[in-house]
């Protein structure tokens, strides 16, 4: 009779079931290194230390790697930032600086060039482009939403314009990361993550917080009075 085979040892088996996550840092280094466009399977599959049939064992086409590599970066960031909304007792204040302060730790990382590379290839790549609006931008912008209207509802929060005041709340930690990944390189000073997430905490508490003897005003000028502003005249001597 045959001898059995022996089973594979459990050295093996872990680097088999690493090997998904192998894949996806590799490819999120090269995607940040190349963008996406100039990003080939075969250069991820060599910095992954497997082979390129390997590589597609797991994923089909490089969109899909790229999808799962937004999946494992950012979109799992903000789901964990959904169960603490979820869940969590604290002030609306509190819950903006933990969220703040994450983003500020991703910028350091290679997962902050996503945003850029996005930008970059969005005209190109259409299905990519969708895909991140769907589950990055919109999804992060109604965590945003509901911290502020939690924060309105307890009395916590000024009933500030919660649209407007979640692109406000995200557009400064964005704009670090695209920093990092364009000028960052040629500026003097390192962008100092955790400082700029302070300084912009401050100015949007300073904002957003109702301090103690003073109503929960709404904001200074509605959106349908903003719009009922007359425009500027032109100079009559032009």
């Amino acid at each position: 009779m045959p001898k059995p085979r022996p089973a594979p040892s459990t050295r093996w088996r872990r680097r088999k079931e690493a090997r998904p996550a192998e894949i996806l840092d590799a490819a999120l280094a090269c995607f940040a290194e190349r963008g996406f466009a100039a990003t080939r399977l075969d250069e991820v599959a060599t910095r992954a230390g497997v082979t390129k049939g390997t590589l597609y064992l797991y994923f089909p086409n490089k969109e899909e790697l790229f999808k799962a590599v937004v999946r494992q970066s950012i979109v799992a960031g903000i789901a964990r930032g959904e169960e603490l909304v979820a869940e969590s007792a604290e002030p609306a204040s509190v819950l903006l600086e933990r969220l703040i302060h994450h983003w500020a730790q991703v910028i350091p990382t290679p997962a902050s060039a996503i945003p850029k590379l996005v930008l970059a290839e969005a005209g190109n790549f259409p299905d990519i482009a969708r895909f991140y609006l769907d589950e990055v931008v919109n999804r992060g912008m109604e965590l945003i939403r509901g911290v502020i209207e939690k924060g309105i509802a307890r009395g916590e929060f000024r009933a500030v314009d919660v649209e407007r005041g979640a692109f406000c709340v995200i557009a400064p930690m964005v704009l670090a990361m695209q920093w990092r990944h364009s000028f960052a390189r040629h500026d003097r000073e390192p962008v100092d993550a955790m400082a700029l997430a302070d300084a912009h905490l401050q100015l949007l508490l300073r904002g957003l917080v109702v301090r103690k003897g003073s109503a929960a005003r709404p904001a200074a000028i509605p959106s349908a009075a903003a719009d009922a502003r007359p425009t500027r005249r032109k100079d009559a001597s032009r």
